[in-house]
């Protein structure tokens, strides 16, 4: 006689409370883990306490609160030693988001050209870029931070005999002087260059459909640069508001007004930008091979040159292999940035361990340098994978 077959609605069987049961042996080996971390946990704090308090060390964020007392030497916004704890250490994440979002643009832009150049035709092009990958790639971006540190604040002359490369522009030994720009006028600016980003947008994907559809081609990159050129100028000069142009000058042995980029930040830019271009070079090249040779043959069989066919074929189809090992890269710019203490530039790791050394607040200091690269690091990290979901190829 066969069993009946059980329903599918039929309710699931009960779990036996015994230790031969694989299911109940993993609750509670789960449950001991969990018991096992947060007695660690517990220890970890409960110690750190009972140390501070036997030597009477106060905790806390309190101290955020008080007179600084010390000056920083590049202060992206208003700040003076009267100036609180609290906004010397934005001085410093602004420090720190400056460089490493410049260092981002500089190093996408020079590794993509490493990157392309290595897969040149030309044998010496390819050569020497593939002799700078391997270079930079092998020597430690600390002793690349020093050495442009030096090359900048030695080599470089004096203020008065500074190079003067541009009209208003400034370099020597004590960084890059260049002019400034005041007034409500710098509003209106801002607002025309997004209004022109927004318009140049709309404008790109209007020209992949009409493409999709008649098959023409319309010159997206020109229009785009001619409307971030002239429509913040067009705003500015339609709004009536004013502006004045602050222009350094040599007073006494260092230079007065306008705007200083100082050898620190000069120096950790550079190195950032060499030296993490040489990966990114390696990751554009691996992203171009990755595409099928047929692809480059069916596109010079149509007639399309070959800066033509690796702008419009082979790079859109190469970037869903670039974007993943892209954000490493971006993730280790920033990270990496923190070695600017090395070289005297006050990111947010100088300008607080200045802080906890005058407060003694060590672990409230740590706890926010960890906080502050972990936003910045998981923040990337979001943009980057809704970019690479945006750009997958979609399966049926």
């Amino acid at each position: 006689m066969t069993k009946p077959k059980e329903s599918p609605l039929a309710p699931p069987a009960r779990r036996r409370l015994s230790w031969n049961d694989p299911g109940t042996r993993s609750i509670i080996y789960q449950i001991l883990a969990l018991l096992a971390v947060g007695g660690a946990v517990w220890f970890l704090v409960h110690n750190t306490l009972s140390n501070l308090s036997a030597r009477n060390i106060s905790t806390g964020f309190d101290f955020l609160s008080k007179e600084a007392g010390f000056a920083i030497g590049e202060t992206p916004i208003a700040y003076s030693p009267a100036s609180t704890y609290g906004r010397a250490i934005t001085v410093g994440l602004l420090n720190t988001l400056r460089v490493a979002l410049i260092g981002i643009v500089l190093a996408t832009l020079l590794g993509t050209l490493i990157g392309i150049a290595r897969l040149s035709s030309n044998w010496l092009i390819r050569k020497i870029s593939s002799i700078y990958v391997e270079v930079m790639r092998n020597v430690p971006l600390l002793l690349q931070l020093f050495f442009w540190y030096a090359i900048i604040s030695e080599t470089l002359p004096g203020p008065r005999q500074a190079l003067h490369p541009l009209p208003g522009v400034f370099v020597s030994n004590r960084g890059v002087q260049m002019p400034t720009v005041h007034g409500d006028g710098l509003l209106w600016l801002l607002v025309g260059f997004l209004v022109a980003v927004i318009l140049s947008i709309i404008m790109a994907k209007w020209a992949r459909k009409n493409q999709e559809k008649t098959g023409q081609i319309f010159p997206t990159g020109r229009w785009s640069m001619l409307l971030l050129l002239v429509l913040p100028v067009v705003m500015w000069f339609f709004s009536g508001t004013s502006m004045t142009l602050d222009v350094p000058e040599l007073k006494g042995f260092n230079f007065a007004g306008g705007m200083t980029l100082s050898p620190e930040f000069a120096a950790l830019l550079i190195g950032l930008v060499i030296y993490t271009a040489a990966f990114i070079a390696e990751v554009v090249r691996s992203g171009i091979q990755s595409v099928n040779r047929g692809q480059w043959e069916a596109a010079e069989a149509l007639g399309l040159k070959r800066g033509q066919v690796l702008r419009l074929i082979v790079l859109p189809q190469a970037l869903r292999v670039i974007i993943p090992p892209m954000t490493s890269q971006y993730l280790n710019i920033t990270k990496n940035s923190s070695l600017a203490v090395a070289i005297g530039y006050p990111d947010i790791v100088s300008v607080i361990n200045t802080t906890l050394n005058q407060t003694g607040q060590a672990i409230e200091g740590i706890m926010m340098i960890m906080a502050a690269y972990l936003t910045v690091s998981l923040s990337i990290s979001v943009f980057m994978n809704w970019y690479n979901k945006r750009i997958a190829l979609v399966e049926r």
